[in-house]
């Protein structure tokens, strides 16, 4: 029996919504989420035959209180502090309730007591709505290694014992930043698979988005917010031009901008131009600005590379990373020559979080590529491609190399 056309978006956008509304009831993470998962089981049996209730959302948390209840009867060990609780349905709140639920649940899977994988993977599954084996498949990880990290996330927010509660305003800002890093690196990973036969995972990029336009409604002031949305939509407006006909990897300078998404190019743009007229100066501001001017230049020769430079060395000032470094190295090559942007990235391989990462060498044999430094480009292709676990860009990299000994 089919599901109603529209149907699985509306449970992806009202699942976080119910288990926030469940776990502020009943203060239980793990049983909130199972229940919401039987509800939305008990929906997708229900409701191709029954039509979709008025009121879907009070439909769903009546239904995974009921199951909640049930479950918590059944554990005799809390039977007497939690049945009189449990057998009220919680209401679905005053005006905004739900949405601050939502919130707050993002908050809570950002729990500085998980480390990055698990905020990552419990993001994903709680208000994303994803199933576990989405999520596994997106990491190229078994199915059971990612529940047993889910799992352990809970676990890990249990002892730290956080509350279903926004954090104290010290703490806000902070875990916001969190909030914000988690959704871009699930952004990042969509995008530019970090492992694996295929350049992005257009659906783990499309959660990412999603989720940051649910944040961004939530705070229509926050500059960082947009600026976040900004960037990821400004980046994946290339996703049609960045592999040609084989699924090889099309690298920013020989895309056909013509397949460029101008519909997100253009909300980007006016987004980011917002922000940064209305809203204090933040790195994803500035990263939304840098692809606004290449999503601006009609081809790469058009780009204007001194303005990107200059950006760069803004978010230098703002957020310092050995990423930001090995970028404005680029841009520097593109103003002043190559050797300027070699200069830049020496003593970046000391750093520890760019040692084993492909990216340096690559960007070091493009740079040598360009000075006419044959042999030395060649052993850089030939180590990045060695570096990388992504196939499409080990093919590009040892494409780069075979034409520089064919001397093409």
């Amino acid at each position: 029996m089919s599901v109603p056309d529209g149907t699985e978006d509306l449970w992806r956008r009202l699942a976080p919504r119910v288990l926030g509304a469940l776990t502020r009831r009943y203060g239980d993470f793990d049983a909130a989420e199972d229940a919401v998962q039987e509800a939305l089981l008990a929906a997708s049996k229900q409701w191709p035959e029954q039509g979709v209730p008025e009121d879907p959302g009070a439909w769903l948390i009546r239904v995974a209180s009921r199951r909640l209840v049930d479950r918590i009867r059944s554990d005799r060990a809390r039977e007497r502090r939690e049945v009189a609780a449990a057998l009220l349905t919680p209401e679905p709140g005053a005006p905004g309730a739900a949405d601050d639920d939502t919130l707050t649940l993002l908050l809570l899977c950002c729990h500085p007591a998980l480390a990055e994988p698990a905020r990552i993977a419990l993001t994903l599954r709680a208000v994303g709505g994803l199933s576990t084996a989405q999520i596994a498949r997106a990491f190229l990880v078994p199915e059971a290694t990612m529940a047993q990290r889910i799992s352990r996330a809970k676990q890990r927010i249990r002892d730290a014992g956080a509350r279903f509660a926004p954090p104290a305003a010290a703490e806000r800002d902070e875990r916001m930043r969190t909030v914000l890093h988690v959704l871009y690196l699930i952004f990042n990973e969509g995008y530019t698979a970090s492992a694996g036969a295929e350049v992005s995972s257009g659906e783990l990029a499309g959660e990412a988005i999603r989720l940051t336009r649910a944040v961004r409604v939530l705070l229509p002031y926050d500059g960082e917010v947009a600026g976040l949305l900004a960037l990821m939509l400004l980046t994946d407006a290339r996703r049609p031009a960045r592999t040609g006909p084989d699924g090889a990897l099309v690298p920013l300078a020989d895309q056909d901008r013509s397949r460029w998404d101008r519909r997100a190019i253009d909300e980007g743009v006016a987004l980011v131009t917002d922000a940064l007229s209305t809203a204090p100066l933040g790195p994803y501001q500035v990263q939304a600005a840098i692809a606004a001017v290449h999503a601006e230049a009609v081809t790469a020769a058009d780009t204007d590379w001194p303005q990107i430079l200059g950006l760069y060395t803004l978010l230098t000032r703002l957020a310092p990373n050995p990423v930001v470094t090995l970028n404005r190295a680029v841009a520097a090559a593109m103003v002043h020559g190559p050797s300027v942007g070699l200069a830049l990235l020496d003593g970046l391989g000391d750093e520890p979080r760019m040692a084993r990462h492909h990216r340096l060498p690559a960007v070091r044999a493009h740079l040598h590529e360009m000075a006419g430094d044959r042999d030395a480009a060649l052993a850089d292709y030939a180590l990045a491609a060695r570096l990388t676990t992504s196939i499409p860009e080990q093919r590009y990299l040892n494409a780069r190399a075979d034409r520089l000994r064919a001397g093409a």
